[in-house]
């Protein structure tokens, strides 16, 4: 399948040209967090000929005005707070003709009781809009993450988490978590209207391209690495030892929830996505200072990094960054998620698995060996 090894990379190489006839569309996409790394993704990859369920037709919601950077995306943008009723009822409630949604954003709040409101009148806005005016409205993909197993922020590595590897059928641990209030508003919802299906996606940390993202390691890490340019500083690492030599990866979940949304084996189904190129920091360090013309330093035990407080008075030394290189205008406390950098690297990364997906390709396998020889 020429679709799936595509990946959002050179994905806009697949689009369809503006001068050609517009398709005859077979599926409606709601992308919800469109300006996000997933969403942003999202967008790409829906657009491809040969994704299944298309051709598709998206409509792309964000609270900010469409960004210059997906002037290329030839969605329907809509600019919308979900977080406000009003706004949702006005701006989606015409929307007739959906038949998935792709839900991949979330708002981060000082405390997890405050992220499980916010969140969970996030989705339920959403959904009590589009569920009763879409009749065609087929299956909803919700984006979580690995926080499901290790707890909220405020409660990181300090939660008596679940042995490594990770499966989808771990009990919920006995914390508030807003991923949790989001599967339950998912669940309630989705049992309300006949037919309508879900699934859950759940990644580790991704790798991706969108500046608006509230957890951003690539472009945080190379924020920290233009500054040490600029300052001739050497590019230290801002993590612990088990972060240092442990191995990470680099997720691309897009596919795989568009996979789910035309996969009958997927429905109602929780799946965690860790597919992406495993790696050792100590060596992608390597490649972030060479990348950036800077000294790369070594881990060095007791000498702990933490972005946050190393880049507390960096705002006027981005500001000459942005200036002398002609970068679009943005503030440093916009571009650089220190606190989540910290975070993650604070604490080597737990292992799950994604046996449960492959069981889905084992399946198929098996279906197709009376047709093809080869496959005994």
């Amino acid at each position: 399948m020429s679709w799936w090894w595509a990946g959002a990379i050179g994905a806009a190489n697949n689009k369809l040209d503006e001068n050609e006839v517009p398709p005859n569309y077979q599926s409606v996409a709601l992308v919800v967090g469109m300006t996000g790394i997933v969403g942003n993704s999202m967008a790409e990859i829906l657009l491809l000929a040969d994704t299944p369920g298309g051709p598709w037709k998206v409509y792309g919601v964000a609270r900010r005005p469409c960004p210059s950077w997906n002037d290329d995306h030839p969605i329907n943008y809509i600019s919308c707070d979900v977080s406000d009723s009003d706004d949702v009822e006005a701006k989606l409630s015409s929307l007739t003709d959906i038949t998935n949604i792709f839900y991949v954003t979330w708002t981060n709040r000082s405390t997890e009781k405050e992220n499980c409101e916010a969140n969970g009148k996030m989705l339920k806005n959403v959904l009590n809009v589009v569920i009763p005016n879409c009749p065609n409205l087929k299956h909803i993909c919700l984006f979580t993450g690995r926080k499901h197993y290790v707890g909220p922020f405020e409660r990181l590595w300090n939660t008596q988490a679940h042995d490594s590897p990770l499966t989808e059928d771990l009990p919920r641990l006995d914390c508030p978590n807003f991923y949790y209030t989001l599967e339950d508003i998912l669940f309630e919802e989705v049992g309300k209207k006949a037919g309508l299906t879900w699934s859950v996606h759940r990644p580790g940390n991704i790798f991706r391209f969108s500046p608006y993202a509230l957890m951003n390691l690539v472009g945080t890490l190379c924020v920290y690495a233009a500054i040490c340019k600029h300052e001739g500083a050497v590019l230290r690492f801002p993590g612990c030892k088990a972060a240092w030599d442990g191995y990470s990866d680099a997720d691309l979940i897009a596919e795989h929830q568009i996979w789910a949304a035309v996969e009958p084996y997927a429905k109602n189904e929780a799946f965690n996505v860790s597919n992406g190129d495993v790696f050792k920091w100590k060596h992608l360090w390597k490649v972030l200072a060479d990348q950036f013309e800077v000294e790369c330093g070594e881990f060095e035990e007791g000498k702990g990094v933490r972005l946050q407080e190393l880049m507390k008075d960096k705002g006027p030394v981005w500001d000459d960054i942005v200036r002398e290189n002609g970068l679009l205008s943005n503030k440093l406390e916009d571009t650089g998620k220190w606190w989540f950098v910290d975070l993650i690297l604070e604490n080597a990364v737990p292992l799950d698995t994604m046996n449960k997906s492959k069981g889905a390709w084992i399946f198929w396998i098996q279906k197709f060996k009376e047709f093809i020889p080869f496959l005994d």
